[in-house]
Formats: C-alpha cells, structure tokens, sequence
C-alpha cells in the first residue's frame, strides 16, 4: 500500500461520506482477503459479506447451517455460487469451524454473523484451538464524525466490560496499532475520564496517569499518550485551553481510551446517533482482525468493518515482509 492511498486525512476526511468511499478505495487498492463468516444467518449478516465480496474487498467462507444460509439467500435475491460454504449444526459449532479454518491458514480475518459476539469470541479466546495471542483482545471504533477533521478511535466499547490496568495497556497498544495501519503517525492518545487531574477515589484518573508512565518506559509504544483527560479537552482545543492544558493531545486525539465497556459504548452510540458519524467496528488482539457488524449498522459501516480488516492484514504482511528482509 503506497503512503497516498492510506493517509488518514485521505482515507476519512472531515466529510463522512467523502471519508467513508476513501477508505473503501484504499482497501480496494490491495488484494481482497479470504473471510470465513461464522453463522451467517440472517438477511442483515449475509448480506454484508455478499456487499463486501462485489466491492473486491473480501472473499467469504460462509460457515453455518447450509439449508439456512442458503433460505437466507433466496428470500434476499443472492447469488451464492462464488462463495464455499463450509455447513455446521448450529451457531455454537460454526464459531468453532470459522476459527479452524483460520488456525489452518485457510482464512485471514473472521467475520461475526447472526450469532452472538460471546459465543464467537469464546472460540477465539480457547486457550488451546483458539486464536490467542499474548495480547488481550479488544474492540476499536472507527469514527468519521463530521464535526471533526480527522479519524477518531474509540476503545473499548464492546469487549472488556471493566478492564484492570494491565488489560488498559493491550487495549491501548491495540489501538495505535490500528492507527498505524491506517498510516496515522505517532497517534495521539486521549486517556479518558471524568476529569484531567489525578483523583485517588477515581480509579480510571490512575490509570490514565500510570498508562502514560508506562509509554514513557517503553511499556506502550508507537503513539503519545497523555491523561486523565475529559472528553473536552480531548477532542477540543479551545476546551484545553481554557483549563490552562499544555497537551500535545489535547484538542487532537485520535484516539480516546474509555474507562470501561458502558462508557466506550455509549460514547460511540450518541456520535452515530446524534452527530451522524459513521462508525466501523474491528476486534484486535488476536491472530487475525475480527469484523465485528450490527443489525443497526448501515451497509456503509459495514463494508468500511471489512475494509478495516483489510488494510489491517496488508499492513501485516507488509511488516513481517520487512522483518523477514
């Protein structure tokens, strides 16, 4: 992938709909990944891997209940010739042949269908057929809000409910991980909390404090971090400046870390609802990305998943093709 194509001001610019077709021609700029999609079931997931493969973004497995995948297809009107199905029982059995076919080499990314997050991600966590790594998996939002000029991650707001410290530091490694795949240098890195001072009866203004430390030492790298900080001052620089904060992120996140899963949540729920962003979803941490789609998400935030997953996988095949050089 040349720098061009995959330049954050490029790729989701300060227009989401503008943003969103950058991404999708950055992805189309690289070979479309193999997918294997546990449990496509429904009208909403079937049809967001069939989109996907017509937009040469991925090239689905369908793993599940054949009779019901293929039920699916002909009440929605799709053509499923060009896609293997790989038939499972029940829900529970196609997470766990969804995994296998990427333990084998056999797929690059997984892709969530009409089952339910847990049960998919039980297969991915399994300590001994799964795909575990010795990072702990999380969940970014990738948003292009039109009220703000550039990409902005939120995490996590769909995997780790309460995360301890040491959990906060795979979540925010994730993180810049993801935004240097999308070529955002340096990401900034907005520890979130109530406040911008370091409260003792506030435990997320500790982490947010002893997180920064640890990049300092070398604990987290490839992104600046600072914290706590409160939303505001996070995303808005005349915010940070009137409480008197000298931040090389305050005012310019990248990326917000939340103190939880409610929270990461609700903050990504009220910017798609309230401030027409548009939010793509992707599980890192493990072996391979995760496309992560709701029955709520619109086809754009869908393909934009996919396209996610696939500038994620190039970038590491770039990177262990350099390591290996």
């Amino acid at each position: 992938m040349s720098n061009e194509s995959t330049n954050p001001a490029a790729v989701l610019g300060d227009n989401a709909f503008d943003g969103y077709k950058l991404l999708m021609d950055a992805a189309k700029q690289c070979e479309p990944i193999i997918v294997a999609v546990a449990h496509p079931c429904d009208d909403a997931s079937l049809t967001a891997a069939v989109d996907a493969a017509r937009e040469g973004l991925i090239r689905p497995v369908l793993v599940g209940p054949q009779a019901k995948i293929r039920a699916v297809a002909e009440r929605e009107g799709l053509d499923l010739t060009p896609f293997p199905i790989v038939d499972a029982a029940h829900s529970h059995e196609a997470a766990a042949k969804a995994v296998a076919l990427v333990r084998a080499g056999e797929a690059e990314a997984l892709m969530k269908g009409s089952l339910h997050t847990d049960e998919l991600l039980a297969e991915v966590v399994n300590s001994t057929t799964g795909l575990r790594t010795g990072r702990r998996i999380s969940h970014c939002f990738v948003m292009d809000v039109p009220t703000y000029p550039k990409p902005l991650i939120v995490t996590d707001g769909a995997v780790n409910v309460a995360p301890d410290l040491m959990a906060k530091r795979d979540i925010v490694q994730n993180a810049i991980d993801l935004a240097l795949a999308l070529n955002i240098p340096e990401p900034k890195v907005a520890i979130l909390a109530a406040v911008e001072t370091v409260n003792p009866a506030m435990q997320s203004t500790i982490d947010a404090a002893a997180l920064c430390k640890m990049a300092d030492r070398g604990q987290i790298t490839g992104g600046i971090l600072d914290g706590p900080l409160a939303f505001d001052n996070a995303i808005s620089v005349e915010a940070a400046q009137t409480k008197g904060i000298r931040s090389p992120v305050a005012g310019q996140a990248d990326i917000l870390v939340v103190p939880d899963l409610e929270a990461g949540n609700i903050l990504a729920k009220q910017l798609t609802f309230l401030a027409r962003a548009e939010a793509a979803g992707i599980v890192l941490g493990a072996r391979v990305p995760i496309i992560l789609t709701s029955r709520a998400d619109s086809v754009r935030a869908r393909l934009a998943s996919c396209a996610l997953a696939v500038l994620l996988v190039h970038a590491r095949k770039s990177a262990q093709a350099a390591a290996a050089a």
